[in-house]
């Protein structure tokens, strides 16, 4: 599974230049690890850097200017970074799978003449085969729509590629260009890319939406919603009939005050949850069950996954549980991410002390906020009194609690 080993954001709302992990102008950093928390006090840009990610996600499947006007963002200035003029900046690096050569992904987006948002450039580079050091050379570059691309899956700028090399034109600058030529044989490596970006997974779970009875028909993953709980139900029984049991009863082992979940077929061939607390024989259905057990439910759903995407993110998953969960759910997230050979990476933002108890000081980061209105941010392993005191036994949670993570 793919792995983003850093993330680079600049000129984003309160995120002016932010890096986690590592880039390839960038080697000294540490990647970021499978299972990565940003956490920091209200207001320091948690949820920022979270739809930083939605946002590159989103100009994929919509485009540049659509994905600048959703509901939650406003539009490209209330985007950009007050007082900058230069434009909002995007940098991902990451490895298709261990061992593989990095490739880095740089997205730039500005204003066009007319005041509309507009893909100002965009690069894909990676290494030559066997180039251990040096400079990645580019596989695709483009400057308002024109550049230059490169087929096949080793060749990279140089003489010797000119024949694979072709300059292309697009015509809608406001769609990125790994969404049409990554739809292009010639271009694998672009298609890989293209598919890992449109695989991403943001959720914004509702357990209001949760209780809604969806109409029959089984589908495959949980939308961001989470409203389709009861088609993934579906699915799940429908073509993993054997083992859909043993995962219910696996999630049920795991949620306070469930003793079993079982599923109900209606006569309209809709499948409805059933959840029985052992105290009643009558068992309560989906509709009846608080926010927490929903939320952690649909969690645990998600983990169970059979083709997970590559890359989840989930913004403050506390919220409506009770404070004793959290430690067992980051462990289970945690177990999810680094115990299956093509797990997913996930990424949480939280300011819950409860759950960064169960993690280690290499897979947090804490963003802050400075006198000038702009976010850092800093991974707490570089904080070595902290290290010394984990390694000694004191959790992580309390030691932010007591004011050891803030800035000194």
């Amino acid at each position: 599974m793919a792995l983003i080993e850093g993330f680079r954001v600049q000129n984003y709302r309160a995120l002016r230049d932010v890096t986690l992990g590592k880039l390839s102008t960038e080697q000294r950093g540490e990647p970021l690890t499978p299972f990565t928390v940003v956490i920091g006090k209200n207001g320091v840009g948690k949820s920022t850097l979270f739809d930083a990610f939605g946002f590159v996600a989103d100009c994929l499947s919509t485009d540049v200017e659509t994905a600048c006007d959703a509901k939650q963002r406003g539009g490209f200035e209330r985007m950009r970074t007050l007082g900058v003029d230069a434009p909002m900046q995007f940098e991902i690096y990451y490895r298709e799978a261990p061992g593989e050569r990095p490739i880095t992904y740089e997205l730039s987006i500005g204003l066009d003449e007319g005041g509309r948002p507009f893909v100002e450039s965009e690069v894909l580079k990676q290494r030559r085969k066997g180039q251990k050091h040096g400079r990645p050379y580019p596989f695709l570059r483009l400057h308002h729509g024109k550049g230059t691309v490169w087929a096949g899956e080793e060749a990279v700028e140089g003489v010797e590629e000119e024949r694979v090399q072709e300059d292309v034109e697009l015509t809608d600058l406001r769609q990125l260009g790994i969404a049409t030529l990554g739809t292009l044989k010639e271009h694998p490596r672009i298609k890989r890319f293209r598919d890992f970006l449109k695989g991403w997974y943001l959720t914004y779970f509702y357990p209001d939406a949760a209780r809604t009875i969806p109409s029959a028909g089984g589908q495959r993953h949980l939308n961001i919603h989470g409203d389709n709980i009861g088609n993934v139900v579906q699915y799940m029984e429908r073509e993993h009939k054997e083992r859909f049991q043993f995962i219910l009863d696996r999630i049920a082992s795991k949620i306070p005050g469930i003793k079993s979940i079982k599923t109900l077929v209606t006569e309209d061939k809709r499948v409805l949850l059933q959840f029985n607390d052992g105290a009643f024989d009558d068992p309560f259905y989906a509709g009846q069950m608080s926010d927490g057990t929903l939320k952690i439910f649909a969690y645990l759903l998600l983990m169970e996954d059979p083709d997970p995407p590559p890359f989840i993110c989930i913004e403050e998953p506390e919220n409506g549980l009770y404070h004793r969960l959290l430690d067992s759910l980051a462990t289970e997230l945690r177990s999810h991410a680094t115990g299956k050979k093509n797990a997913p990476q996930i990424f949480v933002t939280t300011h819950q002390p409860y759950f960064v108890d169960a993690l280690a000081p290499t897979e947090v980061w804490i963003l802050e906020k400075g006198a000038d209105g702009y976010s850092t941010v800093r991974r707490v392993s570089e904080l070595e009194l902290v290290r010394n005191l984990v390694d000694e036994g004191l959790p992580l949670g309390g030691l932010w609690y007591s004011d050891y993570l803030d800035a000194r």
